[in-house]
């Protein structure tokens, strides 16, 4: 076993885990709630919310419940994916690692 191409490939793994962190914390995720798309919220890949989008005919004060339900579930829409697509990146990664034990 050659120690110094095992830590070659290590180091070159670390820097595609890098690359591939900052892509996806720079990648902006839409969630929605309801089919009619009444809310929009993004995300980053960092999770972090970057706009909420409410349709004008949500506005109505009587409807104040509904509207924060489905804030709610368009952010969480949003986070899903955006952990769907973290999982998937970076699990392609960490399949490549063939470390005894792990």
């Amino acid at each position: 076993m050659d120690i110094q191409k095992l830590m070659e490939q290590a180091q070159m793994m670390q820097q595609n885990l890098g690359k591939i962190q900052e892509e996806l914390n720079e990648t902006i995720y839409e969630g929605v709630s309801g089919s009619d798309g009444g809310v929009k919220v993004k995300v980053n890949g960092a999770n972090e919310v970057q706009e909420v989008l409410i349709s004008d005919e949500l506005m109505n004060p009587e409807d104040k419940e509904m509207l924060q339900d489905m804030i709610l579930i368009a952010v969480n829409n949003a986070v899903e994916q955006a952990a769907a697509d973290r999982e998937e990146k970076l699990g392609v990664m960490a399949s490549g690692l063939n470390i005894p034990g792990l």
